[in-house]
């Protein structure tokens, strides 16, 4: 069986794990938190404990923890050390979530037949605690969790960057005991049904990554938030860093990156330029010229506001945009905030089977008070068509923003990027 094949039938086994009933899924709400990290730890010791013997790096909040994770694993791949990350969502591939740097060896996600391999490894594990565990079957992100720790094994890493999934106190990733770092970007509302409604509720789960003896850094912008993180960092004797967050967002996740490479002991000048150019798909990636194309992944107010200052920075005549976004996502906080500027705007779904989608009918009506009374909405099934309009829409001088969910972003970059093209390269740029 061919690599491709091999790699197509070990994701649809994950994916279509999905068909199955899983109540207790850190995802779906807030029942038995606790449950969550001892399922993941029973799971993981059924693996030989591949999260042992490495040195974190642990990263959470609501906005820009996946570009921070990307900057330092840059960096630390740029300075000569083994380095593996894991991120979330993927955009285009599954390999997305894990990726290796190894000195003289490249930089690369997992192959489609590390990652077949890897998961024939787990497939006897993932049955007996669905059929004889104390608590069920790993779940999705904990599978790849495992997945990524497993190949960091394989692959001697020195050092792991964890992207937290969601929270902090009971996300899979915050079984790890002695992160050298621990890091919160900033803190905005976000997963709400699993958090809390609040934002105090908010930053209060995130903090539980903050571990006794590392060093936590933050660039939250909240005295009050901040104040927080004081007193979880004085209870439980870590470090604190506080990193002045600058206007503009990138600015300052590369002024946190920096902080935490600085740290951990790397050259200044060398891990500068490795997180100056480090790039994530579909956070505003401008993929075309005339009209100006973005892809943007942004679903929650901070993310938008981001995305609505980086708009303002472009110069354009009309902006069209492209939109579809989670069916429990707050779409009102992001329509306050990119809506007022759109000329047109295309609503349409993502085609993602296992996450639900807002109703572009419902997302119509919504959005209208928000909108400018010249801009036309429309509404399409097929995300390709409605992209296809915003394209037939736009002048040369006009920006198509294609934005709400990286399940919508990642899609229509396929244009561009293929999936067989990432898989067979193993990266997400040219």
């Amino acid at each position: 069986m061919n690599a491709l094949l091999r790699y197509h039938n070990a994701l649809a086994y994950i994916e279509g794990l999905a068909n199955l009933p899983h109540s207790d899924d850190y995802m779906s709400g807030r029942t038995k938190p606790a449950l969550f990290l001892k399922r993941t730890r029973a799971f993981l010791d059924a693996l030989g404990r591949p999260e042992k013997g490495f040195k974190y790096v642990h990263i959470s909040g609501t906005a820009g923890k996946g570009t921070v994770t990307t900057m330092i694993h840059d960096a630390l791949h740029a300075s000569g050390k083994r380095v593996g990350s894991f991120t979330s969502p993927y955009v285009t591939a599954a390999i997305e979530k894990i990726r290796v740097g190894l000195p003289g060896e490249g930089n690369t996600y997992i192959s489609p037949d590390e990652f077949a391999d890897i998961v024939d490894e787990l497939k006897p594990h993932i049955d007996s605690a669905h059929f004889r565990g104390a608590y069920g079957r790993p779940s999705y992100f904990e599978i790849y969790l495992g997945m990524a720790l497993v190949n960091f094994r394989q692959k001697k890493c020195e050092w792991v960057i964890l992207e937290v999934g969601a929270g902090g106190t009971y996300d899979a990733t915050n079984i790890i005991e002695k992160p050298e770092v621990t890091a919160i970007t900033s803190i905005d509302y976000d997963h709400v049904q699993i958090l809390g409604k609040t934002l105090r509720s908010i930053a209060d789960n995130k903090a539980g990554i903050i571990k006794k003896g590392s060093t936590f850094f933050t660039s939250e912008k909240r005295p009050g938030i901040v104040n927080m993180f004081k007193r979880t960092c004085d209870r439980v004797n870590a470090d604190l860093t506080y990193i002045a967050p600058e206007t503009d967002h990138q600015e300052t996740n590369k002024k946190l990156a920096q902080a935490i490479c600085d740290h951990i002991g790397l050259k200044s000048h060398i891990s500068k330029k490795a997180i100056d150019s480090s790039m994530l798909p579909c956070r505003f990636e401008v993929i075309g010229k005339r009209p100006r194309i973005v892809l943007d992944g942004a679903h929650n107010r901070a993310k938008m506001q981001s995305t609505a200052a980086n708009i303002q920075k472009l110069p354009f005549s009309r902006l069209h945009l492209v939109f579809a976004a989670g069916a429990i996502k707050d779409t009102t906080a992001l329509f306050q905030v990119i809506a007022p500027f759109a000329d047109s705007v295309y609503l349409t779904r993502f085609q993602h089977a296992m996450v639900p989608c807002a109703d572009p009918k419902i997302l119509a009506k919504d959005i209208k008070k928000y909108l400018k009374r010249s801009a036309s909405v429309t509404m399409h099934l097929d995300l390709n068509d409605a992209f296809d309009a915003a394209l037939r829409a736009a002048g040369a001088d006009d920006i198509i923003l294609v934005t709400g969910s990286f399940y919508l972003s990642g899609e229509l970059r396929k244009r561009w990027y293929p999936e067989t093209w990432v898989l067979s390269h193993r990266k997400s740029f040219r």
